[in-house]
C-alpha cells in the first residue's frame, strides 16, 4: 500500500475515526469531514459548572472484543459501575448483584423476592454457557425476541417484568423486550465477563482517545464540515463537502444511519429510531440512595426507567459539593422538561417514602431522536455489507453489525480492511 491512495471518510463518530486510524495506518491518505462542531457522533459529552452530561445515558462495556482491541481502558480511567442493579417500585426497593463477582451481595441476591429461586439457578446457568461461547458465534442461527427467548428458558413472568424489562429498557430502549435476543445474549455476556462504566472525564473521552490516534497515523479531521452527496463515478468518487466538490478513491460513509441511507441510496439501512430523553439533577448534598453504585431500576409503571447515581460513581461528573442522578425516559416524549422531572421527583417519593425528595434540582436534558436502530428478531440477518455501495463507496456504522458501541467500533475496523483490500 502507498500512500497514493486518498480516502475521505464521511462522518467523525466511533466507526469513521476507526476507519480512518486503520486507513492510514495502512498508508491512505485519509481527510474526516464531521458535520458538528465537535467529533464522536452519538457519543458526546456536554461540560457546564462543573458538571458532565452524556449525550443520554451511555456506558462502556470492558469485555466487547472491539473496544479492548481499540481503546487504551487504562488512559480512560474508567470509573465502573456495581454489578447488578436495585430494584424499584412503590414502597419497595430490592438489590440483585453477581454474587461471583461480588460474594458481599450474595445474601441480599439470595434473598431477592423480585425473582423466584428457579430464576436465580437460571441465571447462574445462563452465565455459564454464555461466559463459556464464542461471542462472534452469537448472530449466527435462529433468532427471536427477548420476551419469547427468557420464556422458552422458564424465566418467570416477574423476573422479566421486574428486572429484564427495565434493565434491557436501558441497553436496547426497548421495555417491552421485542428486541433480538442476540443482543440480549452478547451483552449478557458482555456484563458477566467485563466491567460496565464511564471514564472519569465523561464518554467524549471515548472519541477524543480515537481521534489522537487517527491523527497521529496520519490522517486529519475537520469538523463544520458536512457532506451532501456521494457519487461513484468508474473508479474514483466524488463528495460534496461545504459546497465544494472533492474526488477520492474510496469514500468511507460513516454517518448516522438517516443520512448514510440519503447518501448511499441504500435501503438496507435501516433508519427505523429508538429515542429517549435523559435528565440530570442536583440533589440535596449527602443525599444518599443507597444503590452502592449501582442502577436504580423502575419496575412499576410510572416515571423514568431508570436513576442512575452518576457522581457516587464517578465524582468527576459533578462539583465537589454536589449529588449528581440521571434519570431515562424511553420514546419520545411530549411532556416539557419540568414535566417530566417532576415524574422525577415522585417516583422517588414511592420509592424512598422515608425521605424527603422536594429539593430536585433539574440541571440538563438531553432528548435524542435517534439513540438506536430498532432491533427486532432477524434485523441483523438483513443489514447492508460494508461494501454494499455501488462503486468505491463503502460504510462504516453500527447499522452494518448491530446497534452499539462494539458494533461502531467493530465496522470501523472492517470499512478500513475492505477498502484496503479492494483499492
Amino acid at each position: 500500500m502507498t500512500s497514493e491512495l486518498d480516502v475521505i471518510v464521511a462522518g467523525g463518530g466511533l466507526a469513521g475515526l476507526v476507519a480512518a486510524r486503520h486507513l492510514a495506518a495502512g498508508g491512505a491518505t485519509v481527510a474526516v469531514f464531521e458535520r458538528r462542531d465537535e467529533i464522536g457522533g452519538r457519543v458526546r459529552t456536554v461540560e457546564r459548572d462543573g458538571y458532565q452530561f452524556d449525550r443520554g445515558f451511555q456506558v462502556l462495556f470492558t469485555a466487547y472484543p472491539a473496544v479492548r482491541r481499540e481503546l487504551d481502558l487504562e488512559a480512560l480511567d474508567l470509573r465502573t459501575f456495581s454489578p447488578g442493579a436495585c430494584i424499584a417500585r412503590p414502597g419497595h426497593r430490592s438489590t440483585l448483584s453477581d454474587p461471583l463477582r461480588e460474594p458481599t451481595a450474595l445474601p441480599a441476591t439470595l434473598f431477592n423476592p423480585d425473582l423466584t429461586i428457579g430464576d436465580k439457578l437460571r441465571v447462574l446457568r445462563l452465565r455459564r454457557r454464555l461466559t463459556a461461547s464464542d461471542p462472534s458465534s452469537i448472530f449466527d442461527g435462529p433468532d427471536t425476541s427477548i420476551e419469547t427467548y427468557l420464556r422458552e428458558q422458564g424465566f418467570s413472568k416477574q423476573f422479566r417484568e421486574n428486572f429484564v424489562a427495565p434493565f434491557y429498557g436501558g441497553i436496547t430502549l426497548d421495555r417491552s423486550l421485542s428486541t433480538s435476543k442476540r443482543v440480549f445474549e452478547y451483552t449478557f455476556r458482555a456484563l458477566a465477563t467485563g466491567e460496565v462504566g464511564v471514564p472519569a472525564e465523561g464518554m467524549a473521552a471515548i472519541p477524543r482517545q480515537l481521534s489522537r490516534r487517527a491523527r497521529e497515523a496520519g490522517a486529519t479531521i475537520e469538523t463544520d464540515a458536512t457532506v451532501t452527496s456521494v457519487s461513484a463515478n468508474g473508479q474514483t468518487a466524488t463528495v460534496t463537502v461545504a459546497g465544494e466538490k472533492r474526488t477520492a478513491d474510496a469514500v468511507v460513509v460513516a454517518t448516522d444511519p438517516p443520512t448514510a441511507a440519503e447518501l448511499t441510496g441504500l435501503e438496507s439501512v435501516p433508519t427505523e429510531a429508538r429515542a429517549c430523553v435523559t435528565q440530570y439533577y442536583a440533589l440535596s448534598e449527602g443525599t444518599d440512595l443507597g444503590t452502592d453504585g449501582r442502577l436504580l431500576l423502575n419496575a412499576g409503571e410510572a416515571g423514568p426507567n431508570q436513576i442512575v447515581p452518576h457522581s457516587e460513581v464517578a465524582p468527576e461528573y459533578a462539583p465537589e459539593d454536589a449529588t449528581l442522578v440521571s434519570a431515562t425516559f424511553l420514546g419520545d416524549r411530549a411532556e416539557s422538561d419540568r414535566e417530566l422531572a417532576e415524574l422525577t421527583a415522585e417516583a422517588l417519593a414511592s420509592w424512598y417514602p422515608e425521605r424527603l425528595f422536594d429539593r430536585i434540582e433539574l440541571v440538563h436534558t438531553e432528548r435524542v431522536p435517534f439513540a438506536q436502530f430498532a432491533q427486532p428478531p432477524g434485523v441483523h440477518d438483513d443489514l447492508p455489507d460494508v461494501r454494499d455501495p455501488a462503486g468505491p463507496v463503502y460504510l462504516a456504522g453500527d447499522y452494518t453489525r448491530w446497534s452499539s458501541i462494539q458494533g461502531a467500533i467493530e465496522s470501523g475496523r472492517l470499512a478500513a480492511r475492505a477498502v484496503l483490500e479492494d483499492r
